[in-house]
């Protein structure tokens, strides 16, 4: 036990030696380089805020050309964002000559790792292969004139069921409040009209969730083209059909809205205003699955059938949204029936909220 102890103790120590040796060998960062990078970087600043300043201007200019200001107002707004940029370039190479002062007066490697708000965007490597950012402060670059397009994150969940043909929903043979949908995607809306933001247009991708719930002990069989409930024969805990489609939703979308008009942009906000969308989507059915949970023989099994069950491979269908603020009341139908030649069609339809209204 002695004798590994002491193998040990002196593996340690051998790594130990190691280690001093590879530090002695690190090179030592070299402030003149670190200097050249700062001068380097007075040049980018300088470079960095012509291309704002050209790009406020750009801005201006299409106002004046949209008559949106005279002569006058322009050439001050001209002005203005001119001094301002010169200020920015003034204030930031001050930032830096003070680090380079720094650097200037100390030994090698000291350290400057404290940094102003507008370090980041530059970046910089020395010939040592140190790298130092400066960072731009997001609130010093110029918005876009106009932002025509928007995106936002699509949730929406609520009550499922199925429409049957010659049966009411009081006849369903699905439970009412166990059935549910959840549908989650992306959505982008563009704003038709140049001057007007009235009319919208919504699209986008979204993954919907579709399940249905037999009651009275039932389950779905396919026998040949045909899918039907049946009797289960043991007692059944849960019987759920769940249906994943990946659809592609489009909507044009009605409501007013508040122009927010600034010197060098403007907004068209919808937030906390009345909405109303009407449109569809088409897809395809990307998975089908039935799980079945019951007790035979006292134990519990669990079965995941995901046999196409003959479930509809291309849907389609019509939805529509009304919202006010962020939050709609959501409804959709599928005009695909949920089995493919059936003698009675079946029709999903949900209700519910969603969220991706502003």
């Amino acid at each position: 036990m002695r004798t590994i102890t002491n193998y040990l103790a002196l593996l340690v120590l051998c790594v130990s030696v190691q280690l001093i040796n590879a530090q002695d060998t690190i090179p030592k960062i070299n402030n003149k380089d670190k200097i050249e990078a700062l001068k380097e970087a007075i040049e980018k600043i300088k470079q960095e805020e012509r291309d704002f300043l050209k790009t406020e201007v750009e801005a201006i200019n299409l106002r004046l050309e949209n008559e949106e200001i005279s002569n006058e107002k322009a050439e001050a707004l001209k002005k203005e964002a001119a001094k301002k940029r010169a200020l920015n370039i003034e204030n930031r190479i001050a930032i830096v000559n003070s680090k380079i002062a720094l650097l200037a007066r100390n030994e090698e490697g000291y350290d400057i790792e404290t940094t102003d708000h507008y370090e980041e965007g530059i970046t910089i490597k020395t010939e040592d292969g140190e790298i130092i950012r400066f960072k731009t402060s997001k609130k010093n670059k110029p918005k876009k004139y106009d932002r025509r397009t928007t995106s936002d994150f699509v949730l929406a969940f609520g009550l499922n069921n199925a429409l049957i043909d010659g049966q009411g929903l009081d006849d369903t043979p699905y439970k009412i409040g166990g059935s549910r949908f959840l549908e989650l995607g992306w959505a982008w809306k563009t704003r038709i009209f140049k001057e007007s933001n009235f009319v919208r247009f919504k699209y986008g991708y979204s993954f919907q969730i579709n399940g249905l719930k037999p009651d009275d002990n039932m389950y779905f069989v396919k026998e040949g083209n045909q899918t039907t409930l049946q009797e289960f024969p043991e007692n059944l805990d849960k019987s759920k059909l769940s249906i994943t489609n990946l659809v592609f939703p489009m909507h044009l979308e009605f409501g007013p809205s508040k122009k927010i008009e600034r010197d060098t942009y403007f907004r068209y906000s919808t937030h906390n205003k009345f909405k109303i969308g009407v449109g569809g989507y088409a897809g395809f059915n990307i998975g089908t699955r039935q799980k079945l949970k019951y007790r035979l023989d006292g134990e519990r099994i669990k079965d995941k059938q995901k046999r196409g069950l003959n479930t509809t491979n291309f849907v389609y269908g019509i939805s529509s949204y009304i919202a006010f603020g962020d939050m709609a009341l959501y409804v959709k139908y599928d005009l695909s029936p949920i089995f493919k030649d059936q003698l009675v069609d079946q029709n999903n339809i949900s209700l519910g909220v969603r969220f991706d209204m502003d």
